[in-house]
């Protein structure tokens, strides 16, 4: 069946490049239901998710609640995924649980709503500045690999961060990391509260019985309906379920982040600006139909750094593309970011009329919902599967994992990054050669990759051991320089060694197909000045294979 979305190729003339409310480009009067349809679909999906992830943070379920109104807003305006939904998601909001923990106790503070507006205010300004820094394409090369050793850390953490709530048990450790919380569980045994784990067990039970055979039926707002209601007829608050902290009626009020503790936030804030926007252009990009115009990853780092930045004085959580209400929001029809702005209305309705409603649900069905939601990060499958396909992949996965559990969720997006960035730079020096002629002792060779300050001496290496090894001695050398764009000082001093490693040798150098560019900076050089007096500067490689040597 074909989607009945406007293409690129079809949408109206110079509408490409309006930045504002992109995806409503073209928008048709036919998919206005459809959207409408989506957005409550959406909607009932997000907003008790949203909330039970601010309880993550051990903050207040309206701080959730919010996030679902202001970033989903922004990024309707800006973002350029027709159907991606915009919130916060377990990772985010474990990370920012990690963060805040560390930053409060060690500022000794009582309030944690300052340092997470400050937060918040620190991912949007990296997010922004790495869009003006255009470094969409360069974040993205943070391998799978890694990605899924974070969200096997995050899984576990959150998993049993949960454990008291869902036991019923007085202590709370969420936010301490994976062994902390295990053992506040265990030492907090002799206090279960029996009612509360079975109404744990049930909405666990429920949630998964809709996500299996009806999953049109949102399990999340299932419990949560029955949660309420059972505080609001049987009084199970009475038999020790804890509720979540009464919850007001009204929108957000403005208010200005804390910035007294803002250096302790840098290396968090950090870790989430990498994790949101992995997250958003994941589901972008996961979601898309092929009839939709491609992701633009500076655009989606822009769209998530002002969500952030406009959310940061209306009290919300950092926020991401979320996989799950996103894929709710295109099975139910989205067709245009028309379908957040519905979303986003009923968010607004939630929080001016159904405060108190919302204030009788127990913390055990939130904790159930979290429970539920975490534990798909732990892909061990995909873990045992890349054991016997990539043993690289499998063991950077694991280590991520594992210091993650043990370390901290920081240090294991740190970890990841660090070995993310070592194994392109090892890509990069590998040296990728290829002969494209040879002719009566010349022989011409071509780097496949461009030369940079740190492959350059490997790459010399190569050319001189490739020179030296052919089946015929070689009297001239010519490099095929096309793919050296621009050429660094160094690249420049390694270029002008080997011209001297090969005289040595008895071989010429010539340099072919250099673009006018480096061109422009290597002639300000006097060995390239020398190399173009002596004719040994082509502007092709056939030029300089039949040249005199």
């Amino acid at each position: 069946m074909t989607d009945a979305v406007t293409s690129p190729s079809r949408m109206p003339a110079g509408s490409r490049g309006r930045w504002w409310f992109p995806t409503l480009v073209g928008y048709r009067r036919e998919w206005l239901t459809s959207d409408i349809i989506a957005g409550l679909a959406a909607g009932a999906v997000v907003v008790p998710q949203a909330m039970a992830y601010a309880t993550i943070a051990n903050l207040p379920v309206q701080v959730g609640l919010y996030t679902c109104i202001i970033p989903m807003l922004v990024y309707a305006l800006l973002g350029g995924s027709r159907a991606m939904s915009v919130s916060t998601t377990s990772t985010v909001a474990t990370l920012t649980a990690t963060t805040l923990v560390t930053t409060t106790t060690a500022a000794g503070a009582d309030d944690p709503m300052g340092a997470l507006m400050a937060l918040t205010m620190l991912v949007g300004v990296m997010l922004v500045i790495a869009r003006l820094l255009r470094l969409g394409s360069l974040v993205e090369n943070i391998s799978t690999a890694t990605v899924l050793g974070i969200k096997i850390g995050v899984g576990g953490t959150v998993a049993v961060g949960q454990l008291p709530k869902l036991l019923g048990e007085t202590s709370n450790a969420s936010g301490e990391g994976f062994f902390r919380s295990i053992l506040a569980a265990l030492d907090a045994f002799d206090s279960i509260n029996w009612p509360t784990v079975a109404l744990s067990a049930a909405s666990i039970v429920i949630i998964l019985l809709c996500k299996r055979f009806a999953p049109k039926i949102p399990g999340t707002l299932v419990v949560v309906a029955l949660g309420i209601l059972l505080v609001w007829l049987a009084h199970i608050d009475e038999s020790g379920v804890a509720l979540v902290d009464p919850v007001p009626s009204g929108l957000p009020v403005p208010g200005l982040p804390d910035l007294t503790d803002l250096g302790s936030l840098v290396p968090g804030a950090l870790a989430i600006a990498v994790m949101v926007f992995l997250e958003t252009a994941a589901v972008a990009r996961g979601i898309r139909r092929t009839s939709e115009p491609p992701i633009d990853a500076d655009q989606e780092l822009l769209a998530a750094g002002a969500a952030n930045l406009a959310g940061t004085f209306f009290s919300v959580l950092p926020s991401a593309g979320g996989f799950s209400q996103s894929a709710v929001n295109q099975s139910a029809g989205a067709r245009t970011q028309l379908a957040t702005l519905v979303t986003v209305a009923l968010a607004v309705l939630v929080a001016l009329f159904l405060g108190p409603v919302v204030s009788l649900l127990p913390q055990a069905t939130l904790a159930a919902m979290v429970l539920v939601a975490v534990a798909g990060l732990i892909d061990i499958p995909t873990l045992v599967r890349w054991a016997r396909i990539s043993a690289v992949d499998f063991w950077i996965a694991l280590v991520v994992a594992v210091i993650g559990l043990t370390g901290g969720l920081l240090a294991a997006v740190a970890a990841g990054v660090a070995v993310t960035l070592i194994l392109v730079l090892r890509e990069l020096n590998i040296p990728r050669l290829e002969v494209v002629g040879e002719r009566d002792g010349r022989v011409a060779i071509r780097t496949l990759r461009g030369l940079y300050t740190a492959n350059a001496l490997a790459n010399e290496r190569a050319i001189i051991d490739l020179a030296l090894t052919r089946p015929e001695p070689v009297r001239a050398v010519i490099l095929d320089a096309r793919r050296l764009d621009t050429v660094t000082i160094t690249v420049l001093d390694t270029l002008a060694d080997l011209d001297r490693e090969l005289a040595a040798q008895g071989i010429v150098l010539h340099i072919a197909a250099l673009p006018e560019r480096a061109s422009a900076i290597a002639t300000r050089t006097d060995w390239y000045q020398g190399l173009i007096a002596a004719g040994r500067v082509h502007a092709h490689v056939a030029e300089a294979l039949a040249a005199p040597v």
